[in-house]
């Protein structure tokens, strides 16, 4: 079994602020760290961290060549991105507030320039039972679901941003998707964590939902029954990475043989080590921390509903 992420890479450019900037205000920020970034570069690196080995796939300008070092030094096989150096790699503008909350501008620059015949060319190197990582930050995201199908490969979709053209994909080709409730309720039209997980379902039987649920922890309704995770409480410093810390703990600790059970609690407690840090992949955590302070704790287990 092979696994592939094939996902944005992005540089942030994080903004310590008092509050948020609002309408018509110019705010002098405290703090400024350049970082890479990227749902996709997150994902990738909490993967590796967790302790499985993946390939990442995207497209990046020069400016962003300290990407793939980056993703290297986390165990991240680079050999699958492609350079142009005739886009600007994609970047993020992020607003961090006292309380570890976050606000972010996105552009797309190289992400958004994937093609079908790229597509391919990545796909060629995998085989029915691969792993294929996705999320909503590059373009050809209906193709490769398709194409993810077509090869046999388990299609695990993160939705995030949410927008128009996603509400409109045929997601019958995903085997997993994690979401968070705000993106459950834009997809189902239901408020409530388990309505939103049982019209998933019943949508597209034979897909497996995690749902996030911020302070109130997370749902995963898959073949294993409905379960329900409680977070980790910790002083919050950033929370930017936090789902990405999720999902790549999640769905790792799930390759390799854990329930699904286990895999909520270790991804919770991941998320937790990285909300208490400052930046997005530099927050992530290696697979010996989490493991560490889920031995330093009473167990806490996930439990069926």
């Amino acid at each position: 079994m092979k696994v592939l992420n094939f996902g944005s890479l992005n540089i942030d450019r994080s903004y310590i602020v008092p509050h948020f900037v609002r309408a018509g205000e110019t705010l002098a920020s405290l703090e400024m760290k350049t970082a890479g970034g990227g749902k996709g570069l997150n994902q990738s690196i909490a993967l590796a961290r967790a302790g499985l080995p993946v390939w990442h796939a995207g497209k990046i300008g020069s400016d962003g060549t300290f990407l793939l070092r980056e993703l290297s030094e986390s165990g991240v096989d680079v050999s699958l991105v492609h350079q142009d150096s005739t886009l600007p790699t994609g970047h993020a503008i992020i607003q961090v507030d006292p309380l570890g909350q976050n606000c972010i501008l996105l552009y797309g620059g190289a992400n958004q320039s994937i093609s079908r015949e790229e597509v391919d060319a990545v796909l060629a190197h995998f085989a029915p039972g691969d792993w294929l990582f996705l999320q909503n930050e590059i373009s050809c995201l209906p193709y490769l679901i398709a194409q993810g199908r077509e090869r046999g490969m388990q299609v695990v979709l993160n939705p995030s941003p949410l927008d128009d053209a996603l509400l409109h994909t045929d997601l019958s080709g995903v085997s997993w998707l994690i979401l968070n409730e705000i993106e459950g309720a834009g997809l189902t039209g239901e408020q409530e964590p388990q309505d939103i997980c049982q019209v998933l379902r019943r949508r597209w039987p034979g897909m497996q939902v995690v749902l996030t649920l911020g302070d109130n922890g997370s749902l995963c309704a898959s073949e294993q029954g409905l379960l329900r995770q409680a977070v980790f409480p910790v002083e919050a410093v950033d929370s930017t990475a936090a789902g990405d810390t999720f999902t790549g703990y999640f769905f790792a600790s799930v390759c390799m043989g854990l329930s699904h059970a286990q895999a909520l609690t270790r991804a919770s407690m991941a998320a937790a080590l990285a909300v208490a840090r400052p930046g997005a992949a530099p927050s992530i955590p290696h697979a010996q921390q989490v493991d560490d302070a889920l031995t330093a704790l009473v167990p806490s287990k996930s439990s069926a509903i």
